[in-house]
């Protein structure tokens, strides 16, 4: 993004009329503050945004453990934050009065969230705002994290590609070099075998961290309340968990999405999406995502990532807690809600290639996102799978590398849309192995060779590359589920009418559409038995449970929750 050809859209000025709109819904009195007083800094918690009535709010970045960058500095009618002030997550950037003092008004999370519900032209206006800010801080790199290590390593390429599909700006130092990454190590004192390192905005080292570590450390991951009761948690933020929690939460449902990973799924890691209705030249499945996840949290969904679920407990009559059905985590943190989600989508599956898991990271890679398109460039490489997930990532990849060897096991024809087909005969360096598969991979701490087998003739070819894509399919992500639900021959959740007995007799209706064997708990997207396995039907299973979802909860016109949101005050007379 070219931040400086949108300044008028990354801080925009409202006018006294906007102003005199934005103030009804504040959370607070004005606040005076003296020059060069501390309003934030960054790690903070639960930062409200302000509305600057008079002087000024300078605004500073930082990376890692390095000094101070301005920002911007806001003037009157300028409204200050980026898409964290949508769920009170740690405050990415610290914030000071101007030198002559400023005045403003507050805006917590959920009064925020009023405004741009509350008041469509304001509401558009930050909104926008503070998608660019978060887009513009991961461009330009003034604030976020340091990633530490060895340019290429796994372990690295794990760390960017979290974050990555967790829309945190970070850069990467690679410790190997002389200059800022090897004078940085030797002041850390960190030794080869901590890499690779992370340092937080706040100065917090963490070496070799796990995702959960990472998310900790940034705030990403929120503090739960063990007591709460959510209308319906959502168990996976693909494109369906991502639908579903829109519509509920939009409706003025309780929401909570969690998901072991990051937001988008599988579809997530797709490097351009071409038939989704209204993209007319494609989107990336990340982007897709990102744009969802900030509509679930524009409307109040709570968003936990990443935690993973690992024991469901279906209701049981007559206890505390009649009626509610209990979630927890690896992590042991505890969930309740009056109806479940189950989105979790499915895993990508994996060869039975015996030594393909010493490669993992290192070589071998179940999707295509611009980490490993950067880490191939120029290189031969091979793909495998005839599918559309195949086909987007030859699409995407064939372009930058020497040669993309492709094995599939019949015609591309059989598997493959054709818009796919024919973008792919296009290319000049795609060498097709039609009738083949995979016979064994070689190299020692990443992939250095892979050996293609005829099928009919059982030649074996080796070739030397060092990055190996599978888009072989995927199994359903079922296993954490309670055994009380049904699911077909392989594993995929059954649900609808077949149920209607059992379902009648627990709560005395007929099964829902999307319902399982087990009542209040519903399963969309690729882990549901029959459905279609594409973006645009995921979406479409996410929208139309919630409606199901209400008539599980009973909810009838004038029987439903409070509105999520605080009420504007009325404007003066």
């Amino acid at each position: 993004m070219d931040v400086h050809s949108r300044q008028a859209q990354l801080f925009p000025v409202l006018t006294p009329l906007q102003i005199e709109v934005a103030k009804r819904f504040a959370s607070g009195e004005p606040k005076t503050f003296g020059p060069g007083e501390q309003v934030s800094s960054i790690g903070d918690r639960q930062v409200p945004a302000w509305l600057v009535l008079s002087g000024r709010l300078d605004v500073f970045g930082r990376i890692g453990s390095h000094s101070e960058t301005a920002i911007v500095s806001h003037g009157v009618g300028h409204f200050s934050g980026e898409l964290n002030q949508l769920s009170g997550r740690p405050a990415m950037a610290a914030s000071r009065a101007g030198h002559h003092g400023c005045v403003a008004i507050p805006f917590d999370a959920t009064h925020v969230k009023a405004l741009i519900i509350g008041s469509a032209e304001v509401g558009e206006i930050i909104m926008r705002a503070y998608i660019l800010r978060r887009v513009a801080l991961i461009d330009t790199g003034n604030s976020g994290t340091v990633l530490i290590g060895h340019d290429g390593k796994s372990d690295l390429r794990a760390l960017q590609i979290f974050l990555s599909r967790s829309g945190y700006p970070y850069v990467v130092v690679d410790a190997s070099s002389e200059g800022e990454g090897h004078d940085l190590v030797e002041r850390l004192g960190i030794q080869d075998s901590d890499l690779p390192v992370m340092v937080c905005p706040n100065g917090t080292v963490l070496k070799k961290p796990t995702d959960a570590e990472v998310a900790c450390c940034l705030g990403i991951t929120p503090e739960l309340d063990p007591e709460m009761v959510y209308d319906t948690a959502i168990v996976g933020a693909g494109p369906s968990g991502l639908a579903a929690a829109v519509y509920a939460a939009s409706e003025g449902l309780s929401v909570i999405v969690l998901d072991e990973r990051s937001a988008g799924g599988q579809a997530g890691s797709s490097s351009r999406i071409e038939n989704y209705l209204g993209f007319p030249t494609g989107i990336s499945g990340q982007a897709l995502a990102g744009r969802a996840l900030n509509q679930a949290l524009k409307f109040g969904a709570e968003v936990a990532l990443p935690l993973r679920i690992s024991e469901m407990s279906p209701p049981v009559p007559g206890s505390r807690r009649d009626g509610l059905i209990n979630l927890r985590t690896t992590d042991r943190r505890a969930i309740m809600a009056r109806t479940v989600v189950v989105a979790s989508g499915a895993r990508y599956r994996r060869p039975s290639i015996s030594n393909v898991s010493d490669f993992e990271g290192a070589g071998v890679s179940y999707w295509a996102t611009p980490i490993e398109a950067k880490w191939c460039e120029n290189r031969d490489i091979v793909v495998v799978g005839g599918g559309n997930s195949a086909g987007q990532a030859i699409a995407y990849l064939a372009p930058k590398v020497s040669r993309l060897h492709l094995v599939i096991r019949r015609d591309l024809a059989d598997t493959m849309s054709t818009y796919l087909i024919e973008r792919i005969a296009a290319l000049p360096n795609v060498v097709m192995h039609v009738g083949c598969e995979v016979a064994s991979l070689s190299g020692d701490a990443s992939l250095l060779a892979v050996t293609i087998r005829n099928l009919k003739s059982a030649r074996e070819t080796e070739f030397e590359v060092r990055q190996l894509f599978m888009f072989i399919g995927a199994d359903p992500n079922t296993g954490w589920l309670c055994p009380h639900i049904a699911t077909d021959r392989a594993g995929f959740i059954v649900t609808g009418s077949a149920f209607d007995p059992f379902v009648e007799q627990e709560v005395g209706r007929a099964a829902l559409a999307l319902e399982t064997s087990i009542p209040n708990i519903f399963a969309i997207g690729d882990v549901r038995a029959g459905s279609t396995k594409r973006v645009a039907a995921a979406v479409g299973e996410g929208a139309a449970v919630v409606s199901q979802i209400h008539t599980a909860l009973g909810f009838r016109d004038g029987d439903r929750n409070p509105p999520a949101f605080p009420e504007p005050s009325p404007p003066p007379n």
